[in-house]
């Protein structure tokens, strides 16, 4: 009998003891997110002296690779998808994998738009003019100059690549990107890459989103708008097989709420709320332009397009740009050393160098593997042969 009792008193003693292991595990909230650090420590450490029950576990991924594997079944769980690209989020509502937990299948907490940014002691004295516009970063005079991050890996320039897209149109602003090739100093695996190079003055220019360079202000940073400038949504999400629904709506609740909107405006956060009355705090401190294109509808992103053309858009980066970067920039350099070539011919090796073969509704028509990545570098390398063809009888003597 005294054994028994023992044995039912151990027993109720390791039940008692697991149960605040088991309540713990249950109130474990995972997100998964392209937010650095500075971004999400300070909502988080806000958010859990409100839910000291709630145990977060946060795990950094560049957007495509979250989408990929949110894709590939969301294997390990997590509740919570939280990126600056709206369009993720669409491909991921299309695809039946985001859950409706009162806001929707996404929620918008923030508003970004893309620019470029520079080391003010630079642009101050003088060493180079400062570009006014997205055809001032096509001068001679940054030739090499200016870096970006790659859109398969930054949904920052995924943005970026859609804005110039959704601005000025399919042909024209692929032109655009192509000539802004012959500029390039490098293609940056990440977006910090870009700002650490141009704060360490590896690089003239950096393409980037506003509140990157704008946390950085420490570091010498100044950022420019683009014009015109287009309002892009940051979102937040509940994923469809994510374990603890209850702790994942706690967390959106707190983002939109006027505490959450408030800490956005914190000089290391500095994000553009969506709550109007929490945006209003940021008072004259906010770009005109900006506040001029929160006003208009004209200037607002459209996630619905970037994502039907997701896939395409990052492939034609990639087989157009990444893959010949050193041979396209080349061809540039020596085309502008021909100033004194008749007009037609240079026009003409210049219209290679910016025409994209492929029409978007072709493009977009094509299987998505492996091959046709191949087909489109083979159609980019042979243009540019054919332009290295006309380029060399023009140096001749």
């Amino acid at each position: 009998m005294n054994n028994r009792v023992g044995i039912l008193g151990l027993a109720t003693l390791l039940l008692a003891l697991a149960l605040p292991a088991i309540s713990v595990a249950a109130q474990e909230l995972r997100i998964i997110t392209s937010y650095q650090p500075n971004m999400v420590n300070p909502m988080l450490e806000a958010f859990q002296q409100r839910h000291p029950d709630i145990h977060v576990r946060v795990l950094n991924k560049n957007t495509h690779a979250a989408v990929d594997e949110m894709l590939a079944g969301n294997e390990r769980r997590f509740d919570l998808f939280w990126a600056s690209a709206p369009e993720a989020f669409v491909v991921l509502e299309h695809a039946g994998l985001l859950v409706d937990l009162g806001h929707g299948p996404h929620a918008d907490f923030a508003w970004s738009a893309v620019g470029w940014t520079w080391r003010s002691p630079r642009g101050a004295s003088g060493e180079f003019p400062v570009p006014q516009d997205w055809n001032d970063l096509l001068d001679p005079a940054f030739a090499r100059s200016i870096a970006m991050s790659h859109p398969m890996r930054s949904g920052t320039m995924h943005s970026l690549l859609e804005t110039i897209l959704q601005d000025r149109g399919w042909q024209a602003g692929w032109a655009w990107v192509l000539e802004l090739t012959g500029q390039l100093n490098t293609i940056s695996a990440r977006s910090f890459g870009v700002l650490e190079g141009v704060a360490s003055g590896d690089f003239t220019i950096g393409l980037t989103i506003d509140y990157l360079a704008l946390t950085r202000g420490a570091d010498g940073l100044v950022f420019r708008y683009g014009r015109p400038v287009i309002m892009i949504p940051a979102r937040i999400a509940a994923l469809r097989d994510g374990k603890h629904s209850k702790a994942a709506r706690s967390f959106m609740d707190f983002v939109l709420s006027e505490d959450g909107q408030r800490i956005l405006l914190r000089p290391d956060v500095r994000r553009i709320p969506v709550n109007p009355d929490v945006r209003a705090e940021l008072a004259e401190s906010l770009n005109p332009e900006v506040r001029a294109a929160l006003n208009f509808s004209w200037s607002r992103y459209d996630p619905e397009l970037a994502a039907r053309r997701y896939w395409v858009v990052n492939q034609i980066f990639e087989a157009f740009v990444a893959r010949d970067l050193l041979l396209r920039r080349d061809l540039w350099r020596r085309l502008r050393a021909l100033s004194q070539a008749p007009a037609t011919e240079r026009a003409r090796i210049q219209r290679l160098l910016t025409w994209m073969p492929l029409t978007e509704h072709q493009a977009r028509s094509t299987s998505q593997n492996r091959e046709t990545l191949v087909e489109w570098s083979e159609r980019s390398h042979t243009m540019l042969r054919d332009a290295e063809a006309l380029i060399r009888l023009l140096e001749q003597p």
